[in-house]
């Protein structure tokens, strides 16, 4: 962000918080404006990131036609009508068609669409939909689980609620795969 963007947006956030009844110029709050600017430059970074270079540039030809899974990936958002965070986990499964993708780069996917403003259900299908058109698998499946702080710390107020998404592509519309995928993700954690 250039010099005059920077400022701009620093003058807003020291007005926002003399709005809020705050004084900007104390102690604790005289650098909140950088930190914020920076926080949510962090937060949305995924919108700077081509999810079609991740995938496809570590694509690996593998006779392998059974299905892949990697579950537990951590997710970090943003709430796009409130701007409040939302966290959770995501598992995604996919079966192969001729190719794998190193197993790291399906994380890096979640981040990409993650890091930006979002909603859940538009979050689950657009990291299900890359996989799809970039891997060309027989079929993929994606699981998110988040909580929202948009619920638990206004409007309703319910700390303990748990938000479940799903995207079945190809393969996984077949209820015995969509049925296997869901088995593997929901079996108990082994120890390590």
């Amino acid at each position: 962000m250039d010099d005059v963007r920077f400022r701009y947006h620093s003058d807003k956030l020291q007005e926002l918080l003399t709005d809020l009844g705050e004084d900007p110029s104390r102690d604790g709050l005289q650098k909140t404006p950088r930190r914020v600017i920076e926080s949510l430059s962090f937060l949305t970074s995924g919108y700077q990131d081509d999810v079609e270079s991740v995938l496809t540039g570590a694509l690996f030809d593998v006779e392998y036609q059974d299905m892949v899974i990697v579950r537990d990936i951590e997710i970090y958002s943003m709430c796009e009508h409130h701007m409040l965070p939302f966290f959770g986990r995501c598992h995604i499964g996919y079966i192969p068609k001729g190719k794998v993708v190193g197993l790291s780069k399906l994380p890096r996917v979640v981040d990409i669409f993650s890091r930006r403003l979002q909603v859940q259900e538009r979050l689950t299908n657009q990291i299900s939909s890359a996989i799809q058109t970039y891997l060309d698998p027989v079929g993929v499946g994606v699981v998110v689980e988040a909580r929202h702080l948009c619920m638990m710390m206004r409007g309703v107020a319910k700390q303990n609620s748990l938000t479940m998404t799903s995207s079945m592509l190809g393969s996984f519309q077949n209820l015995e795969t969509r049925s296997e995928f869901l088995s593997l993700i929901s079996a108990n954690k082994s120890q390590f």
